[in-house]
């Protein structure tokens, strides 16, 4: 029987050991896992490449679009303005004061012994500014409009030349404050009050009489 000796058994297994050392395949396993790393940092890199050119064509895309917002920014304020003039315009009309009715309801005071001379109405406005508008992220805010208060008084110069002058002037007034128009249209409080009073005087015909006025304020309007 033959006996075979192999004489390369011992260069093979020490080859075999070498190979199945520990340390090589840690070093291949660490290998592998910076170019798994490498390939991860590199996707990483290229996906902020993409987000920074998108995020470049947002920018641009917005401030493209920025002057067409600013003018319809502007159309809206000038808009609010425009509707904010036309409606105290029309308030302006609507509530306007019509001397007709003031003189129709002027012929329908009569007191025995006292004369009329003179009327004279003052019809002031009192300005107050209002805020321009703002805008914001958001849109616009509207302003407030300036605000006209409205201040009408009306005087009655009178003369009383009745038999006792100056006993009228209170009947007078007595009969400006329950007439229907001005019941209605003075101010509720302190509406009619006696401006003046004149000492008694002599006419040419040589009559007494006394000179008054009587003020009618109006209440205040805001326009």
């Amino acid at each position: 029987m033959a006996i075979r000796v192999n004489l390369l058994a011992e260069a093979l297994a020490a080859e075999d050991l070498r190979r199945r050392d520990p340390v090589k395949r840690a070093l291949f396993a660490g290998a592998l896992l910076v170019a798994l790393m490498l390939v991860w940092s590199s996707s990483l890199l290229l996906e902020e490449m993409l987000a920074k050119n998108n995020l470049a064509g947002v920018q641009n895309d917005i401030q493209s679009h920025a002057g067409e917002f600013d003018q319809v920014t502007a159309n809206l304020k000038k808009i609010s303005d425009t509707r904010d003039k036309l409606g105290a315009l029309q308030q302006l009309s609507d509530g306007r004061f019509l001397q007709g009715n003031l003189l129709n309801a002027l012929q329908q005071i009569t007191v025995t012994g006292v004369q009329m001379t003179r009327l004279r109405v003052d019809q002031n406005y009192i300005v107050k500014a209002g805020s321009p508008g703002q805008t914001n992220q958001f849109g616009v805010i509207p302003g407030k409009p300036p605000v006209a208060t409205e201040r009408i008084v009306l005087s009655l110069d009178a003369k009383d030349y009745s038999a006792n002058p100056g006993d009228q002037v209170n009947k007078f007034k007595g009969a400006i404050t329950t007439q229907a128009y001005f019941a209605s249209a003075l101010d509720k409080t302190n509406g009619v009050r006696l401006a003046s009073l004149s000492s008694p005087q002599t006419g040419p015909d040589g009559r007494m009489f006394v000179l008054f006025t009587v003020e009618c304020r109006y209440p205040d309007q805001n326009r």
